[in-house]
């Protein structure tokens, strides 16, 4: 499903990555991260796709609410067993929305 968003600007935080071959309960932690993220301050939403590199673009009111989200105690659990355990390879990247449109076709 694709996020809606508000009238921009706001901010995109894409996390794109490469798992290792063994991810022992990484599935279950992005799980338990979904239902986290979806609480914290300033989050507008989140697309994800995974079909051996995984990408994800989550959408955020502000630096700041970025900013936050990287320091929650539980997301820092994740990351630390995400660089030990799960990630073979991994990129951020943090940008500012300024201009989006969209395409949406009346389905009959």
């Amino acid at each position: 499903m694709i996020s809606k968003t508000p009238i921009p600007p706001y901010y995109a935080v894409i996390f794109t990555n490469i798992l290792n071959e063994e991810y022992q309960g990484y599935n279950e932690m992005s799980d338990i991260i979904e239902q986290l993220v979806i609480n914290q301050d300033g989050y507008l939403g989140h697309e994800s796709v995974r079909n051996g590199l995984g990408i994800t673009v989550s959408y955020w009111e502000s630096l700041a609410a970025i900013k936050a989200w990287k320091s929650n105690s539980d997301h820092q659990i994740a990351q630390k067993l995400g660089k030990k355990d799960w990630y073979k390879h991994f990129k951020v990247r943090i940008c500012k929305v300024e201009h989006d449109y969209e395409f949406l076709t009346n389905e009959k």
